[in-house]
């Protein structure tokens, strides 16, 4: 008998090529993938220092510099003294990124509700609650749990 989490790797394969082929043909998208995720985090944590974003993702913090320096000269992100009076400068949001952001989160859910279209609110709703278990699952094994809203 094969393992059931075969058919999870093999679906988890498949999702990951709609999601590459989904934002790489996109001629409307407006944030890079990387960019989107950043925006994100800081949206739902707040200000964020390199090393904070570091140890968020997972990531050395040369990648993570490229990073916001690309959001920066972007105009979606900006460095500001430390809220709480530390001596790292942290990155935050701008309201040019909080939009960017908002427009393209709000052209993913319109991609959603045309694939989902014939789906029931309570199979979507159980759906997100099973990614959902899923990913705090990964989360919890690396270390590295994401804040929700």
């Amino acid at each position: 008998m094969v393992k059931p989490t075969y058919e999870v790797e093999y679906e988890q394969m498949l999702l990951g090529r709609h999601t590459l082929v989904h934002h790489r043909n996109r001629k409307d998208s407006s944030l890079e993938r990387s960019a989107y995720i950043l925006l994100s985090r800081i949206r739902v944590q707040g200000p964020m220092s390199i090393g904070e974003l570091s140890d968020a993702f997972g990531l050395d913090t040369s990648t993570l510099n490229r990073q916001t320096a690309a959001a920066m000269n972007a105009g979606l992100v900006e460095r500001i003294p430390d809220p709480g009076g530390g001596m790292a400068r942290k990155f935050r949001i701008t309201d040019a990124g909080a939009r960017m952001l908002d427009e393209e989160r709000e052209r993913t859910v319109e991609g959603l509700d045309r694939v989902m279209t014939d789906w029931s609110d309570e199979d979507i709703s159980a759906f997100a609650s099973y990614l959902r278990r899923f990913n705090t699952d990964i989360e919890r094994l690396g270390g590295r749990p994401w804040p929700r809203p």
